[in-house]
């Protein structure tokens, strides 16, 4: 899998491997099927180099683009404060703790306010305190994916997830129609927001409805027509967004978490602010916060599914009514296990911490977003530290076992588990030698990349290889079957010159976009879920100033939504006038017809 870039400032990485903290190799776990055979297609070595005229990625965070290279300052909208954790030194990315506070998580909760409910299964286990240096995070991810509550229609660094509607057989067909001309025209550019010189600013989080294209900029959240680029509305927040959801409701709300204020210039507020905001109208609904002890929560990751905003953190989870604002439920001082993160769209899944540092166990819990009553469980074999949700129907789940992947992606296998029952499915080996997707689940238990999942498959681009064409290097996407875990046969090629990265799906299909060479604009293509022909839906100009603004912004650097003949892709940085980034904050593509 693709070595991320370096990180933005303010997160240097630990030693070993990147993403990752330093226990010892932990055992692979005994109890779980084999995985699956390799990749098609020869994988990619350490080191090598790009596609001949790809755009070089800028110096960034795990699996998304950060500020532009060179000596920028560190820059506001960084998360985190101190934070308590009294279950061991967290990982890179996580805020460190320096004097715990209460322990959190675990213990069966009461009603509303109180700690989430979980089942009798879950072990008590005595937290150790550990006090380290802080270290601050920031990251971005997101896709596009339909479910019961709501869509997905948002911004994807290159992954995301799908329906997970219909079986391995499923003749759903998408809804995205293919144009008379797939060639597009640019119809409107949003100029970076002002930061300081030698500054950037987090701005992670994009949004798509029928009525609006909405972007965060610098302490904002602005609202765009779709087609002219004008501004609709403007929701100011008082300090920089830390992190948003992919997920919308049906109507078009969403949630995110922003910093209290605008910090001082190399200094970073808590995460601790959490609001729903309506898409449509523009509107910022409510804007809640939770407690440990007598200090605010800062918070790692949010998501929504069906009415339930749920925000995770080293401290616990929360969450809040997206229509009230009311707390559904909260961390307790009692608890011995915290929810780190949840996934959410279709069904809420809830990644649950237990025991000390190298010696973790992790439950994946699917639980009713309105009580937080555990569903089903699934426990990973002790020691793996990290999973992230890749879907949450079909419920998927990655992780690097014993930090095997070697590369900083975060996947070396993936765990296909049954919603209902908590049962392993299968469990698919995806060395990160041979496949393209990434995972952040240090911090962003929902921040996946590079990958889709619909029609009970898992969808996931190879490492680059050599092509036979005079542009040298070309990549393809292959399926893995859900139940048993084996590859389908099934592959689209990217062709010479070309890269190809799943988006999301389209009903049976896959919609992914291509990123051509040098002298070519990208593309979006649909991939048939049953025969995987590949049918073109867009190409973008391949003219020097397009390519220059486009590239930036290309699934793994910058977030990408696609939608009906619209194409936006925009930074999740905007950066000072001396650090080099790009002068556009987002641009748009459309095709006629």
């Amino acid at each position: 899998m693709t070595q991320p870039p370096p990180p933005p400032p303010n997160q240097p990485p630990q030693g070993g491997g990147f993403g990752s903290p330093q226990p010892q190799p932990q055992p692979q776990p005994q109890d779980q099927p084999p995985g699956a055979p390799p990749a098609f297609g020869a994988p990619q070595p350490p080191g090598a180099p790009p596609a001949f005229g790809a755009p070089q990625p800028p110096g960034g965070g795990y699996g998304y683009p950060g500020p532009p290279q060179g000596p920028p300052q560190p820059g506001y909208g960084y998360p985190q404060p101190p934070q308590p954790n009294p279950y061991g030194p967290p990982g890179y990315g996580y805020p460190q703790p320096t004097v715990p506070l209460h322990p959190q998580a675990g213990q069966p909760g009461q009603a509303a306010g109180g700690g989430r409910k979980f089942n009798a299964q879950v072990a008590i286990i005595v937290a150790a305190v550990v006090a380290i240096a802080l270290i601050i995070g920031g990251g971005v991810w997101y896709s596009k994916s339909s479910g019961e509550g709501g869509t997905d229609d948002t911004a994807s660094s290159s992954g995301g997830t799908g329906d997970g509607k219909g079986g391995a057989e499923s003749s759903s067909k998408g809804t995205e129609k293919v144009p008379a001309d797939p060639n597009s025209k640019v119809l409107f550019q949003v100029p970076q927001p002002e930061v300081d010189k030698d500054d950037s600013v987090v701005v992670t989080g994009s949004w798509l409805t029928d009525k609006v294209y909405a972007k965060t900029g610098v302490a904002e959240i602005v609202g765009y027509d779709r087609d002219k680029g004008t501004e609709l509305w403007t929701i100011p927040l008082p300090g920089p967004v830390c992190e948003a959801t992919r997920h919308t409701t049906a109507d078009g709300r969403t949630a995110v978490v922003f910093q209290p204020r605008m910090p001082a210039k190399n200094s970073s507020e808590g995460c601790s602010q959490v609001a729903a905001i309506d898409l449509n109208a523009g509107k910022k609904l409510w804007t809640e916060t939770a407690t440990s002890g007598d200090q605010p929560i800062s918070f790692d990751n949010v998501t929504v599914s069906a009415s339930t905003v749920a925000v995770g953190s080293t401290s616990g989870g929360a969450a809040f009514d997206i229509d009230s604002g009311k707390a559904l439920w909260t961390p307790k001082p009692a608890d011995t296990c915290y929810d780190a993160g949840y996934g959410g769209g279709a069904k809420l899944v809830a990644v649950r911490k237990c025991g000390q540092y190298e010696a973790r166990e992790l439950h994946i819990q699917t639980i009713d977003p309105k009580s937080g009553k555990v569903i089903s469980e699934y426990k990973m074999a002790k020691g793996i530290e990290y999973a992230s949700v890749v879907s949450t129907d079909p419920l998927v789940v990655a992780a690097d076992v014993g930090d095997s992947a070697g590369d900083g992606s975060g996947i070396s296998d993936f765990f296909s588990v049954d919603n209902k029952t908590g049962k392993l499915r299968a469990r698919i080996s995806a060395p990160g030698d041979s496949y393209a997707a990434e995972c952040d689940g240090i911090s962003r238990v929902e921040d996946c990349t590079g990958l889709a999942v619909g029609n009970d498959r898992l969808y996931v681009p190879t490492e680059e290889r050599d092509g036979s064409g005079e542009f040298g290097r070309t990549n393809s996407v292959v399926v893995f079957d859900l139940a048993s875990g084996k590859l389908t046969g099934q592959r689209a090629d990217a062709g010479d010159g070309y890269t190809i990265t799943p988006l999301r799906m389209d009903g049976g299909n896959v919609i992914a976009y291509k990123s051509g060479p040098y002298d070519k604009g990208g593309q979006i293509v649909s991939i048939d879920g049953g025969s995987f022909e590949q049918v073109k839906l867009m190409e973008n100009p391949g003219t020097d100033a397009v390519r220059d603004v486009e590239s930036g912004k290309e699934p793994g650097y910058g977030e990408v939504l696609y939608s009906q003949g619209r194409l936006y892709m925009s930074e999740v940085y905007a950066s000072g006038s001396g650090s080099g980034g790009d002068e556009y904050l987002a641009i748009a593509f459309g095709v006629s017809g």
